[in-house]
């Protein structure tokens, strides 16, 4: 009879509901719970932490807690009540500042203000409110009287940012300029005193490779001054420089030249092209898209170095200097002499091609003859080399090499596009014969034109064996 009435107590106390209701309901949540990380974790979704969190801590202390207090039947005044109470609703704020960090900053979209706050402002932010629900809490679950210690704090930080009122002056300089994000990691600054690419943000500096080392400036340094982000607005970055011709050269002719010679450069960003004006007094501006701000230098020294050499093959005064060193009668007379052979020429013959031949001379790197095009004269190696390519699918396969007694531009005698890429490996000199000449030469000396042929037909020959070496399969290399 005393035994059941004991069991009604117990059933009527509700004891044994809350326990099945905890034995079923806690590990039932942990499976939905362990279903769904699984899906955020094969996603790589940035949901799956707060969910980790829900299912490692906060259920299992949750039910802990139900255990205690409904099935236990523990007064809420017993300590081991309070301290699971304490560590539950710690894991709760954890849990939902985890969910609004998700909600708010992980899956923000690029541009957008959430995108562009600093993640110490998040963890500032979060350890704010941590401190603030745990004082929350203390007051809430132990009574504690937390008004005082606010009080107490807030006196002490006004103190301790008077004494640091520099120092905190310029990490909070610091923290703005990384709220406002005037630039990112690989963006290329000008500080005035330094330039180079950023290669690390962080709230006390920005780290600069300058390309002599790692330069190191304070954010608060650069939030009180002004500096330069070559890299926007995005494209390509703008070099410049300036020329000077004489007067007599004609505007439109300097221009052209310019232009030429800047799009002929390595560095050149395909996206844009080159321009150049005319400033007056015989002065010129030139405009140079380059790839990357680190090559702006190189792409500037480049361009005035094939201008020197350029402007003398135009017989264009740049800096109103129009010598030429090349220029002299005995070199000019010394390159026939050194092709004669090749052309079978006779002394007359001789004779008569220093008054419509000359010598040219280019730069190391410069385009001598370009694919595509019927040249108008042939080009004799007098001294230097040159290097032949054939244009495929991804660029440039080169197939020969030649030096000084070779030649180019043959398909100027069969008036067919030349298929050949020419550039100079060193400073070449080349004695130029122009189409007129070489008709001349090929009508008296027959075995002249076949050689001729035959140098085409080895050049497609090495071409097309270059071609197929690179894995690129063509019927016939021309045109």
């Amino acid at each position: 009879m005393g035994g059941g009435l004991i069991v009604g107590d117990v059933v009527q106390g509700g004891w044994v509901v809350w326990a099945i209701a905890l034995a079923i309901g806690v590990p039932v949540a942990l499976v939905i719970c362990t279903e769904i990380l699984a899906a955020l974790t094969r996603r790589g979704s940035p949901a799956a932490k707060p969910v980790r969190l829900l299912r490692n801590w906060v259920i299992p202390v949750g039910g802990l807690f139900a255990l205690l207090i409904f099935a236990f039947q523990s007064p809420a005044d017993q300590v081991w009540a309070r301290v699971v109470a304490t560590v539950l609703g710690f894991l709760l704020i954890l849990l939902v500042l985890s969910a609004f960090n998700v909600a708010l900053f992980a899956n923000a979209r690029k541009g957008t203000w959430r995108e562009r706050i600093p993640s110490i402002f998040v963890d500032l932010a979060r350890l704010a409110l941590i401190v603030i629900g745990l004082a929350i809490l203390f007051q809430w679950v132990w009574g504690a009287d937390v008004g005082g210690l606010i009080a107490a704090l807030g006196v002490t930080s006004i103190v301790i940012g008077l004494a640091l009122q520099n120092a905190v002056g310029g990490v909070i300089s610091g923290l703005l300029l990384l709220f406002e994000q005037p630039f990112k990691i690989g963006d290329w600054l000008d500080t005035g005193s330094a330039r180079g690419r950023v290669v690390e943000v962080n709230w006390r500096a920005v780290h600069i490779e300058t390309g002599e080392g790692i330069l190191v400036v304070p954010n608060a340094a650069l939030a009180s001054s002004s500096f330069r982000n070559l890299s926007e607005p995005a494209g390509a970055f703008h070099a410049s420089a300036t020329t000077t011709f004489a007067t007599d050269d004609p505007p439109h002719e300097v221009i052209d030249l310019l232009v030429e010679v800047a799009s002929g450069l390595p560095m050149l960003d395909a996206s844009e092209k080159p321009t150049a004006r005319y400033l007056g007094a015989a002065k010129y501006a030139v405009d140079i898209p380059v790839t990357v701000p680190s090559v702006a230098e190189d792409a500037v020294a480049l361009f005035l170095a094939w201008l020197w050499y350029a402007a003398r093959r135009r017989g264009l005064a740049l800096d109103n200097d129009a010598t030429d060193p090349i220029a002299a009668p005995e070199r000019l007379e010394a390159a026939i002499e050194r092709v004669a052979p090749t052309l079978q020429l006779s002394e007359q013959a001789r004779l008569e091609l220093r008054e419509s031949c000359r010598l040219e001379r280019y730069g190391t790197g410069e385009v001598v003859q370009v694919p595509g095009r019927v040249p108008g004269a042939m080009r004799f190696v007098v001294e230097g080399r040159l290097r032949l390519s054939v244009i495929a699918d991804k660029g440039l396969v080169g197939f020969a090499t030649i030096d000084a007694g070779d030649y180019v531009g043959q398909t100027a005698l069969t008036r067919e596009p030349s298929f050949v890429h020419a550039m100079a490996l060193d400073v070449t000199t080349l004695l130029v014969m122009p189409l007129s000449v070489i008709d001349d030469i090929v009508r008296s000396r027959p075995i002249v034109a076949r050689e001729i042929g035959q140098a085409i037909e080895n050049k497609r020959q090495a071409a097309s064996a270059a071609l197929a070496t690179a894995g690129i399969v063509r019927g016939t290399v021309g045109g």
